[in-house]
């Protein structure tokens, strides 16, 4: 037998369970007379084919900080690593408890065990999805080993499963090459049935074979094998695991193995599948394959049906447990969109600082009056330099912000002072970026990422949405509150529709996020401090003009100050119009304000997520008119939302209609006068607050 040292009973009650677990899903499924509707599985996913190899590869994820991604076929991998049978059924039924109480899918799992065995990353309902925030916790075990010198870590790897098909994604790319030019610890383990729902691999991988078009990757040792064949697989896996363990880099291994199911419960393959396709996955079925290996050699066949006896036992146990936890509390549904006062009976999240670390940080809410005058760029720098001399489990990186210190230079030295572990430059995906940044974050580390325009953000949207959720989605169990920062907005004396866009509207809507989007250099001290210590994924949006000219300098608040978010800063003090701005567009704003006087009222949002309501909703009361003025285009705009809550909070109060004042729905243009021809200007300010004035 190959892999003597392997513990196969444990394998093959893997095996076993998973098989039981898929029989009574799908036989849940088939809504029975006597199975009560309530207990459908609405989404189910077998993993009958895959299951033996995973318990294999499971057995094998035995260091207290390994770290694994994985997919909606990977539930024999969770049960080898820890998954409670109960827990299992719990998750697909929605019942309370499980990966998410009912909050998301079964067969998006997550499984934490900080520091005592491996820890599941929150899977995602994106196919590839898995693979950069495992890379992630890869480079994170080099950091806690290296750079903390947390001896813990050493020998510690991640792995992230997925099938053929998702070996045609962005992140799996992504995640290939990070992994690859940085020696990552990381095993690739890919699933090959040969389809992707119900289109063949030659359509998802030239050749069909993943491995084969590897062979010749730098820094990757490829295994490829049959994963229907038990002693072959273990003997793959191993190689695979001894060699990135021993630091050597990391590792693929192709298996193949057959579907023997349709792809997910509402599925049929006979519509895409021949009868015979069919009959020859059946006959390649791994687990009378495990079994004749394992009876007489390793067990009786005695032992055998009382291993199947135990599991029978097991699962119909797990399953009367799970159908008898009550269901979710829909007064809780709104909980965890971000972290939150813990009550008797919560997870605590795992992700990010400690509270108890937080506190020990410096801060302050009150500015120093007497700090050096400071450009926005200059201030940004300066607090990134704090933060990481002050802790050390803060880490900044992008696209190019090492060596040449970032497009904008805002990060320009900082490589030079912290190492190139601490401030480094990425390969170029902005999935790899915010991807690689969740699984850090997960470790316990502060990510602040760069990503060099709001436009190129497009490309990492999937990891974004999923890092807001992430909080939520699991019940808390797990959060990644990692930085962004992001510049856009018009620039100096130029535009276009690539580098200058706004759209910080987006990430207002995208829940979990906080958004901060400052008008000065103070502002930006404070903020990003805050959302450096904040237990919430932050987007720091840096605006172009401010980066590149002195609009919004301000004196140095110091090395401690911070500003709460949704916490409003009145600007100018007025009687008879407010007006609402936030960004750069606020410098234009406090000029047209000086000309309208003491009647005009002008505050500067600072952060549009959370925003500060009752700051808007108090000074309208006040004077009875609001115009809100920012540079995102008039659809949707983030103005439209502020206009929706005064025409309903302050309704009785208002004088005139509330109006705003942007950018009309056109891309923003390159040349400098159709730049200007589109930007609210002072004074279209002052002429619309005048017209307001005259209502």
């Amino acid at each position: 037998m190959a892999s003597p040292a392997l513990d196969w009973r444990r394998i093959a009650y893997t095996a076993l369970a998973s098989r039981a677990l898929d029989d009574s899903e799908e036989a849940t499924n088939r809504n029975r007379a006597s199975v009560p509707r309530e207990h459908l599985v609405l989404y189910q996913f077998s993993a009958r084919g895959h299951d033996v190899a995973q318990a294999i590869l499971g057995t094998m994820m035995d260091h207290p900080h390994d770290g694994a991604g994985a997919y909606y076929r990977s539930r024999p991998f969770l049960l080898s690593v820890g998954l409670g049978i109960e827990d299992a059924f719990a998750s697909p039924l929605g019942r309370s408890g499980g990966f998410s109480g009912g909050r998301d899918i079964g067969v998006v799992c997550n499984l934490p065990n900080p520091g005592t065995g491996v820890t599941v990353l929150p899977m995602a309902g994106d196919v590839g999805g898995q693979y950069t925030p495992a890379v992630g916790w890869a480079q994170a075990i080099q950091y806690h080993r290296d750079v903390l010198k947390d001896a813990s870590w050493k020998g510690a790897i991640a792995v992230a499963l997925g099938g053929e098909a998702s070996a045609a994604t962005n992140g799996f790319w992504s995640a290939l090459t990070i992994a690859t030019t940085l020696r990552l610890p990381m095993l690739f383990y890919i699933e090959d049935n040969g389809l992707g729902i119900s289109v063949k691999g030659d359509m998802q991988t030239p050749g069909a074979n993943i491995a084969k078009n590897l062979a010749s990757f730098t820094n990757l040792l490829v295994k490829d094998g049959d994963g229907c064949d038990p002693a072959a697989s273990a003997e793959l896996l191993s190689a695979a695991v001894k060699h990135v363990r021993g630091g050597k880099g990391p590792a693929l291994v192709r298996l193949t193995v057959p579907r023997l199911s349709s792809h997910s419960g509402p599925d049929n393959q006979k519509g895409y599948r021949t009868d015979a396709e069919i009959d020859a996955d059946t006959a390649r079925d791994p687990l009378p394959s495990l079994r004749k290996q394992l009876v007489p050699k390793v067990m009786s066949d005695k032992q055998w049906k009382a291993l199947e006896a135990e599991v029978s036992g097991d699962v119909e146990a797990g399953l009367a447990g799970a159908r008898a936890r009550p269901a979710p509390v829909a007064e809780g549904v709104k909980r965890f969109i971000y972290a939150e006062t813990p009550r008797d009976g919560d997870n605590a999240a795992m992700g990010g600082m400690s509270q108890s670390d937080r506190e020990a940080l410096p801060s302050s809410e009150s500015p120093e009056s007497d700090g050096p005058m400071m450009r926005f760029a200059e201030a940004v720098r300066t607090t990134l330099g704090v933060e990481l001399e002050r802790n050390e489990k803060v880490l900044v990186f992008g696209e190019d912000v090492g060596r040449k210190g970032g497009v904008h230079l805002v990060t320009e030295g900082l490589q030079k002072r912290f190492s190139d572990r601490r401030v480094f430059d990425t390969s170029l995906s902005e999935e790899g970026i915010i991807g690689r940044a969740v699984g850090m974050a997960v470790s316990g580390l502060v990510p602040v990422t760069e990503i060099q325009f709001r436009k190129y953000a497009d490309p990492a949207h999937e990891q974004l949405n999923n890092c807001g959720t992430m909080r939520w989605r699991t019940n808390n169990r797990f959060a990644a509150p990692i930085v962004v920062r992001m510049p856009g907005g018009f620039g100096k004396d130029v535009g276009d529709p690539w580098h200058s866009l706004s759209g910080e509207v987006t990430w207002a809507h995208a829940l979990g996020w906080q958004v901060a989007i400052p008008s000065n250099a103070a502002d930006a001290v404070g903020l990003l401090r805050s959302a450096m210590r904040s237990p919430n994924p932050t987007i720091f949006f840096e605006h172009r003009s401010l980066l590149m000219t002195s609009d919004g300098s301000s004196r140095y608040p110091g090395d401690d100050y911070v500003i709460p978010f949704g916490r409003a800063a009145t600007l100018q003090e007025g009687t008879d119009i407010t007006i609402v701005t936030w960004s750069a567009l606020t410098h234009r704003c406090i000029e047209a304000a000086q000309a309208l006087g003491d009647r005009a009222e002008l505050l500067d949002l600072r952060t549009i997520a959370p925003w500060d309501r009752e700051a808007v909703l108090a000074s309208v009361r006040k004077t009875g008119r609001c115009l809100i003025v920012h540079e995102d285009t008039m659809t949707a705009g983030f103005g439209a939302e502020i206009a929706a809550v005064v025409a309903k909070e302050a309704f009785w109060h208002l004088d005139a209609p509330v109006d705003r004042l942007c950018v009309e729905d056109v891309p923003m243009p390159y040349h400098s006068v159709l730049m200007n021809a589109v930007l609210p200007t002072v004074e279209q300010v002052v002429a619309r607050a005048e017209e307001l004035l005259r209502s």
